[in-house]
């Protein structure tokens, strides 16, 4: 059409609406920015057509600006123009200071506000709690001679239901009924709203089970206003109930009653201890993991608070499975949620857990807490993980000490069938990858190699059945192991020796005893001497 010269008024207006309806306001204000003629840029039809685009996708501030613009420029606004505006304003932050700005243009220019006007007015003073505001304006609407409809008497009565004013809502619903009108689903939902805020919870079940009957309850809107009056009224378990009602009954839902009950729960932090710890923070994982297979999203948050409080309770498993809906959510977790569940899985055990935390998110882990961790795992974590714990520690930059290599070690010696997890150990530490360890290498104690004393490595060596000459154990021991694994394994051959003493006949008693005495001393250093009746 701009090929042929053939747009005209008509052609720019429809294809600003269909922008709108596109949800591409960008492209609107490009399209209009291109208009030359000036006639076609301020005419009210084109202006009304590019503000409303803007306004039905929320740009709120680009409508009121480009609005100013089009005034400097020569537009005559019409009562369409400011009712677009104001519509805009209910949602806007100054949407009340804006539109009571408009009003007094409109007035300015001696155009007369109509029953859409008013509608709009009353709708924005409900938005912004200004109920006195809203009756006058319902009042002159009257006297002007506008008979109010359900949209009108339901904005006025959101209004009364901001401050729970039930008094008046009573005497406008007996004004409703005698105007002849019968209550539409927003009616009902409104007033349900106002018997919620004003604790008529009697009244509010008897009005859903009304609303139950017209069939207005497709939807979980109705429920999720009795539900959080109920919560907010402290009757957490009457909300319950009706949630769990609501979803034996398979109302649809977009995950707001979740959010709701949710909520309650945390705050239900307030309430007694039993009940807070022994009931609510489960009903709450349990809600939250419904949540999460419904594929609602999770407010981290509140997901996070009931998180620690699941594992304050004893529900470390429980806990680690929130992490875990939050972790794989759409959204970015917050990174101190790591170190978090890292200290509810490692005082409750959970080793093999807290290694999948560290392994994927160490860098954002306190040395502290990652030393806690390292230190229960090489204690009673599963010996087949240790190394890549190991690994996965040094990789995250971590110092490794010297008493965590000997807490592995000690681990490896004590099960002799993990002989080859010690060897690839100690492989990978000789290798040079272990950016740790070889920091303490210049302190590393010194293994004598006398001829006349039993070294280190000949005590491994023999308990691996391995050649000393050639094992790569040899050059481990020698530069790399701290003083802890020395006297680990001191210990370790100590033991297995006397129990192979124990079980020899007494004819061989005393040959044993002399090749006890004639290893009895193994110096280690100059400063450091280990002896057989040494216990760690």
């Amino acid at each position: 059409m701009q090929e042929h010269d053939m747009i005209n008024i008509a052609s720019y207006s429809s294809y600003f609406k269909y922008l709108g309806l596109s949800r591409n306001p960008a492209r609107a204000l490009q399209v209009y920015g291109a208009i030359q003629e000036h006639s076609t840029r301020v005419h009210v039809s084109v202006c009304n057509s590019v503000l409303g685009c803007l306004v039905k996708n929320g740009r709120f501030d680009s409508s009121f600006k480009l609005y100013d613009e089009m005034i400097r420029e020569g537009l005559s606004p019409d009562l369409f123009t400011y009712s677009t505006l104001l519509s805009g304003c209910m949602k806007f932050k100054q949407g009340y200071t804006k539109a009571m700005e408009l009003i007094n243009e409109l007035n300015s220019r001696n155009l007369q506000m109509d029953s859409v006007i008013y509608g709009t007015l009353l709708a924005i003073c409900a938005s912004h709690n200004c109920c006195e505001k809203a009756e006058e304006y319902f009042q002159k609407m009257k006297d002007e001679g506008h008979d109010p409809n359900l949209f009108h008497y339901s904005s006025l009565l959101n209004a009364y239901s901001e401050n729970a004013n039930y008094e008046k809502t009573h005497l406008l619903m007996k004004d409703l009924r005698t105007s002849g009108l019968t209550p539409n689903k927003v009616i009902l939902t409104t007033l349900l709203k106002v018997y919620s805020k004003s604790r008529l919870f009697d009244k509010a079940r008897e009005l859903l089970t009304e609303l139950e009957a017209s069939g207005f309850t497709q939807d979980e809107m109705p429920y999720c206003i009795l539900i959080d009056g109920l919560v907010k009224g402290g009757k957490i378990c009457e909300a319950m109930m009706l949630f769990n009602e609501m979803k034996e009954k398979s109302v649809q839902s977009d995950g707001y009653a979740f959010s709701i009950m949710i909520s309650a729960l945390h705050r239900g932090a307030q309430m007694t201890w039993y009940f807070c710890k022994g009931k609510v923070y489960h009903l709450a994982y349990k809600t939250i993991e419904d949540m999460h297979t419904k594929g609602h999203q999770l407010n981290e948050e509140l997901c996070s608070e009931i998180m620690m409080q699941l594992g304050e309770a004893g529900f470390p498993s429980e806990a680690f499975s929130v992490y875990n809906m939050l972790r794989y959510g759409k959204r970015t977790m917050c990174k101190s949620l790591h170190e978090k569940v890292l200290r509810i899985l490692v005082p409750a055990g959970l080793l093999k857990d807290a290694y999948i935390v560290v392994k994927d998110n160490a860098e954002f882990i306190s040395p502290h807490s990652l030393e806690k961790f390292s230190r229960s795992f090489m204690a009673s974590g599963n010996i087949n993980l240790i190394n890549d714990v190991m690994k996965a520690l040094n990789h995250s930059g971590w110092r490794i000490s010297q008493d965590i290599f000997g807490k592995a070690i000690e681990r490896y010696i004590q099960k002799p069938d993990k002989k080859q997890l010690l060897l690839c150990l100690l492989d990978w530490m000789t290798a040079g990858s272990v950016k740790g360890v070889k920091d303490h290498k210049p302190n590393a104690p010194i293994i004598s190699r006398s001829d006349q004393q039993i070294t280190i490595i000949t005590l491994i060596c023999s308990i691996y059945n391995q050649d000393s000459s050639e094992s790569i154990i040899c050059q481990a021991i020698q530069h790399e192991i701290p003083q802890e694994l020395h006297l680990g394994l001191v210990r370790h051959w100590e033991i297995s020796s006397l129990e192979q003493n124990a079980s020899k006949a007494q004819i061989d008693k005393q040959r044993s005893t002399r090749s006890f005495d004639k290893h009895r001393h193994i110096n280690l250093s100059p400063h450091i001497s280990v002896h057989h009746s040494y216990h760690p």
